[in-house]
Parts: structure tokens; sequence; C-alpha cells
């Protein structure tokens, strides 16, 4: 499991934990109990749509508020899912391209040495 996951996961456990004692999902809190920064808390986007999904789950019920804040929290990480699949996808096309000309330049010069003299 990556480090991305296991704070993930951390966080998923931790904001579960402060709904089933009937606390409210508060950064502080989850960031305690995670044993993550705060600030991570807050500036990565897939860990904060974790807990902001959570918090709406713990206060309001199925109202229309609710189902718009939730609405929202979704379209927050699906906006962050789209994001590192279009960081890989670049990836993927840059592993993709033709050679440069210095790797070109590296097998020539390795095909060279392989050759008996």
């Amino acid at each position: 499991m990556s480090t991305h996951d296991d704070r993930r996961q951390r966080v998923e456990d931790a904001c579960a934990a402060l709904l089933a004692a009937g606390q409210p999902v508060a950064f502080h809190e989850v960031a305690t109990r995670a044993g993550i920064g705060r600030a991570t808390l807050y500036r990565n986007p897939d860990l904060r749509a974790v807990i902001e999904e959570h918090r709406a789950r713990g206060r309001e019920a199925r109202t229309l508020t609710g189902l718009a804040t939730e609405i929202e929290h979704l379209r927050i990480a699906l906006h962050a899912l789209a994001v590192k699949v279009r960081r890989h996808e670049e990836q993927l096309r840059r592993l993709h391209q033709p050679t440069s000309a210095p790797a070109a330049d590296f097998r020539r010069l390795q095909r060279h040495r392989s050759d008996p003299d």
C-alpha cells in the first residue's frame, strides 16, 4: 500500500471512529487520531474530501441541503481524481514518445561496445 493510500485509510478510520463515538468530525481531531498534520489534511484535496464527506454524513441526514453538500463533496473528490488521471495520462504519453537523441546515442554506444573487434 502506498503512503497516500495508508494516509487515506488512517483518515477514513479516524472519521469513522469519531462518528461512531458521536463526536463531530473536526479537522484537528482527525489529524490527531490519524497522526497526520492538520495542514496536510487541508492541502490534500483527496484527504479533505474524505473528511468533508464524513462531516456531511455526521451532521445532516438525507435533507436537500445534505444531498447538495454531498454532491459538492463528490464533485471535489471527482475533480481530485480527474487531476490525478490527467497527470498519469501525461506520464504515459511521455513514456510512449519516440526516444530522445541522448537515449538513442546511449543505445548506439552500447551496441558499439558489444560489437566484436
